[in-house]
């Protein structure tokens, strides 16, 4: 009797594990449903599938043209950009070469900056193998669905940047043209992300393009070989509100590194 039941015990405890390693035995989770995979993950939200206008046809040509772009399927978002806790827990791990200098401005829930974009790569690797699930960064196109929050407007919460609203040079908040804000310091999108607008760039994905033409309308990443360039969004607590819109885009070498740029993850979801 005494081996059975310790028989019965180990076999719950490897149904427990494959459960939670397996994707196909994932719990359905509706939209906005925040969770972690670890204690020591990224928080992520589920993002509900969905269409919307990508880009704009204003004055700004790497925004032009707008055009359709339907989500065919929920993807999870990191609530927040990374931070330099969960940096340093992948760097504890030996996932991460390096912990990134901070500028002198604090760690902790600082968003994580100073990292090229090569350097995301390992942080991905090491979330995915040690939750069995994919981690990558968004697209361009995943981001700003998930940045617009189902609104239209410049930023989520209207076309003009308003007093304390998010971080940037003329954001008037305590952190403008000083440095990076604390995760969360500023209300979250109707979605449930923060930080969308400012406080760092986050690398995204895709090469560089220099417009929407012939962009994908299913919001799936833009390659080419060679790829020297990759995009960024949200801008950052250094640039203006007109590089912190929903619907701006700018580019850098793959290789830089700088205080003004951090990252987000994705989590893909069955």
């Amino acid at each position: 009797m005494h081996l059975r039941l310790i028989s019965v015990a180990l076999l719950a405890t490897f149904a427990f594990f494959g459960t939670a390693c397996d994707p196909a035995a994932e719990p359905e989770r509706p939209a906005g449903t925040v969770f972690r995979d670890c204690e020591k993950c990224p928080e992520v939200v589920v993002i509900p599938a969905g269409s919307y206008v990508m880009g704009n046809d204003g004055r700004h040509k790497y925004e032009r043209p707008a055009h359709q772009v339907t989500i065919a399927k929920p993807f999870a978002m990191g609530v927040y950009e990374v931070t330099f806790d969960e940096w340093q827990a992948c760097f504890d791990e030996g996932g991460c070469a390096r912990v990134p200098d901070d500028h002198k401005w604090g760690k902790g829930r600082r968003p994580v900056m100073n990292i090229t974009w090569f350097e995301t790569q390992p942080f991905m690797e090491w979330l995915s193998k040690k939750t069995g699930h994919t981690y990558r960064l968004p697209t361009e196109a995943e981001w700003e669905y998930a940045a617009r929050g189902g609104t239209s407007t410049e930023f989520w919460w209207g076309d003009e940047v308003g007093k304390n609203l998010g971080n940037c040079r003329d954001c008037q908040s305590q952190w403008s043209k000083k440095g990076s804000a604390p995760v969360g310091s500023f209300a979250a999108n109707p979605f449930g992300l923060y930080d969308v607008h400012g406080n760092e760039w986050e690398w995204m994905a895709d090469c560089w393009f220099p417009s929407h033409e012939g962009a994908p309308a299913d919001g799936s990443v833009r390659l080419e070989e060679n790829c020297r360039y990759r995009t960024m969004r949200s801008g950052s607590w250094y640039y203006f509100s007109k590089n912190i819109r929903s619907a701006w885009r700018f580019r850098n070498d793959a290789r830089v590194k700088s205080y003004g740029i951090g990252m987000r993850v994705l989590r893909e979801l069955p």
